[in-house]
């Protein structure tokens, strides 16, 4: 992959207050570790979830840096007192799971588009400084519920650059792909039903997905905070996984362990689901750039002159470079240590 560029996140996060909406999540949670490496002066963790705010007030129990508000997106008063006084906010809320979000389209636009709302309008309102929203290749010429809502999402938080009620918020989105053993994804999901004896339960061999790390993920968020100028889509250079690649990494951790080789299930595409996945699509391809392990689509290039024009029909999953298996054993391995710890 190529190297990672330099972005000073010190100077930029130095006593801020920020805000991280979904912060008990995953991404959110990761994107709390990271800020608490620097200098922040508040970040506020906002979510719904009690209990995982529980556990991780329980985690960081010494760090005086950090508070818990409870409150859901959805919820526009709390969203605008949550944020008074807030500097930087990361936008991390979200109905993520492909098929949850096709079953209950009403609840995936109250809190996806609705709660994404609610932040730009509340951040405008408190001249919030700069606003990041956390998105997914699944916004990328979407055909289920979830990447329409994202997509929405995407122009909606672009858009606010240029809202009437703008005195300087700047807002950006950030693109990611699979993130490696967040919850619901799919190499956990495998991995218990390996060590429970039963076989592993795939929808179609072929299928790609982009993958990153979920330090990756926190990186591209943290950096797109201290370079974005208004209105950018930042994408991190991925690899892709396919799903029969992924079952062979599983076949050489087991092999590793002495475990039983285990089966495997094809079960099909589930509804909204596409074969192999886009970072950009067709018609963004005349606005994209890159700079060091980024790409960008950018509405003015001359604000950051560090990018570079490229020429890339299209990023799907299926023309990325693969992980071998080799290496999908060791990400098992690594995020089964993970979670020992």
């Amino acid at each position: 992959m190529p190297k990672q560029q330099a972005v000073e996140l010190k100077p930029f996060f130095h006593d801020k207050t920020v805000l991280v909406t979904g912060g008990t999540g995953s991404i959110g949670s990761q994107i709390v570790k990271r800020l608490l490496l620097l200098t922040p002066k508040e970040i506020i963790v906002f979510s719904k979830d009690d209990s995982k705010q529980y556990v991780m007030k329980q985690k960081y129990a010494e760090e005086k840096r950090l508070s818990f508000v409870l409150g859901d997106v959805r919820d526009y008063r709390r969203v605008n007192q949550v944020m008074k006084g807030v500097d930087i906010v990361f936008h991390a809320a979200a109905l993520k799971q492909v098929p949850t979000c096709e079953d209950n389209p009403f609840e995936a636009i109250q809190t996806n588009l609705i709660g994404g709302q609610n932040v730009a309008e509340a951040a405008l309102l408190q001249e919030v400084t700069h606003v990041i929203n956390i998105s997914t290749d699944k916004a990328v010429s979407p055909v289920n519920t979830m990447g329409a809502t994202k997509l929405l999402s995407e122009k909606l938080f672009h858009q606010a650059n240029h809202h009437v009620q703008n005195r300087g918020t700047v807002f950006c989105s950030v693109r990611f792909g699979n993130v490696l053993g967040s919850r619901g994804s799919v190499i956990p999901i495998l991995f218990e039903q390996m060590m429970a004896g039963g076989p592993l339960t795939i929808t179609d061999k072929n299928m790609t997905r982009f993958f990153m790390s979920i330090d990756d993920a926190a990186t591209l968020t943290l950096q797109s905070a201290a370079i974005t100028k208004g209105g950018e889509t930042f994408i991190f250079k991925m690899e892709s996984l396919m799903l029969e690649e992924l079952l062979h990494g599983f076949e050489e951790y087991a092999a590793q362990h002495g475990l039983p080789r285990p089966s495997a299930v094809e079960v099909g595409k589930r509804p909204g689901e596409k074969l192999h996945e886009e970072l950009t699509s067709p018609h963004e391809t005349e606005s994209l750039y890159e700079w060091g392990n980024l790409y960008a689509i950018l509405p003015d290039p001359a604000k950051h002159p560090e990018f570079k024009k490229v020429s890339l029909p299209g990023y799907q999953s299926d023309q990325a470079p693969l992980i071998t298996k080799d290496r999908i054993a060791k990400i098992i391995e690594s995020l089964h240590e993970e979670k020992k710890a």
